[in-house]
């Protein structure tokens, strides 16, 4: 069978993990990731689970004859778990995918990265985080691991890609369907600078069970994981414990006790989560900074005092304080000054302009700086 169909036909096997594959294969093939043509006999004298046998035996050629099509059509390349430049995280794991596809370039999987997480709600200051130390970050030469959802996920790439880094977008579906489908522009971005991956064939559509899979592999090619924003119980809190079971660093951005979207990344950083201020201490624990030490400087000598925003007048840091950290509105604001409302408004559009304040749903705003 030639190389690239049997490619085909094994992403195309329901339910075969790397561990699979590791067990048909000797020291040598393995390590160089060859892959012999009677892989599928050797596969199918192994355990194997049913529904992966019933396809060995009888592939649907016509589905990988389509696969093969839009493949070369697309530019779009399946990597093996034994080959030599498929990502290490996943490769260390036994009951990780046996094959990834991959869209963009493939070599930005083999780069230091992280991965960054968080609420799909996330607030302004979220936002504002996760797009700044992903720019940091990847300013600095270090890949940054998001999905597409709402929120922290659009801001990391977004932050990426005005490094310019190269961002690493893990999708739920097959690489010919994003989700959700408003995220096709940012997907095309991401694909130019970076690289699009997916454990899914093309023309597999969401399923609910598709994001632990998803998120178990966000968790297994980074380096470690970052949190911005996490209420309790959510998906980002899942793959920064799947990080940690890889014995990798999970970071967590602290947050007000009283803020839903901060429990998350509180109760990480009870769990033994580092808790991170500045983005020049995750590149000082990865020890990646020197891989762009022109870049990590300029982020670490932002972290040294006295380096931050240009000071305000009296009544403008005062505001801020009356402000906080947490989601406020005009009237409260009045009332906490004693000043009038249209005083705060005016105030307010200033401070948003300076970019120390950001306007959020139901006529709030969140202090950014």
């Amino acid at each position: 069978m030639e190389p690239v169909r049997l490619r085909a036909m094994l992403a195309r096997t329901p339910g075969l993990a790397a561990g699979h594959l590791l067990d048909c294969l000797s020291d040598r093939s393995a390590a160089a990731g060859l892959l012999p043509a009677d892989l599928p006999m050797r596969l199918l004298r192994r355990p194997l689970p049913a529904r992966a046998r019933a396809w060995l035996l009888e592939p649907d050629n016509r589905l990988i004859d389509s696969d093969l099509r839009w493949i070369e059509a697309n530019d779009v390349r399946i990597l093996i778990s034994v080959d030599p430049d498929f990502p290490q995280g996943p490769a260390l794991l036994a009951a990780a995918p046996a094959t990834l596809y991959v869209a963009g370039n493939a070599r930005c999987l083999g780069a230091a990265a992280l991965a960054v997480v968080g609420s799909r709600q996330a607030s302004a200051a979220g936002r504002d985080t996760a797009h700044r130390w992903a720019q940091d970050l990847a300013g600095a030469g270090v890949g940054i691991i998001a999905g597409f959802g709402d929120g922290i996920d659009v801001a990391a790439h977004a932050g990426a890609l005005a490094a310019p880094g190269h961002p690493i977008g893990v999708c739920a579906t097959g690489l010919d369907r994003i989700y959700p489908t408003r995220q096709a522009g940012l997907a095309a971005r991401i694909r130019s600078a970076g690289c699009l991956v997916s454990q899914f064939a093309p023309g597999t559509a969401l399923l609910r069970h598709h994001f632990p899979l998803r998120n178990r592999l966000i968790g297994a090619l980074g380096a470690g994981t970052l949190v911005v924003e996490a209420a309790a119980g959510c998906g980002s809190l899942r793959i920064a414990r799947q990080t940690r079971l890889l014995g990798k660093p999970v970071f967590a951005v602290p947050g007000s006790i009283r803020d839903p979207l901060a429990r998350g990344c509180n109760q990480l950083i009870r769990e033994g989560a580092m808790l991170v201020q500045e983005s020049c201490e995750i590149l000082r624990e990865l020890g990646i900074h020197n891989i762009n030490q022109a870049v990590a400087r300029q982020v670490t000598a932002a972290c040294k005092p006295g380096s931050g925003p240009s000071p305000l007048d009296n009544k403008s840091e005062m505001l801020l304080d009356a402000a906080g950290f947490e989601p406020v509105d005009i009237d409260v604001l009045a009332f906490r000054t004693g000043w009038s409302g249209h005083d705060v408004a005016a105030m307010l559009l200033l401070l948003e302009l300076q970019g120390r304040i950001a306007p959020g749903p139901g006529g709030r705003y969140c202090r950014l700086s």
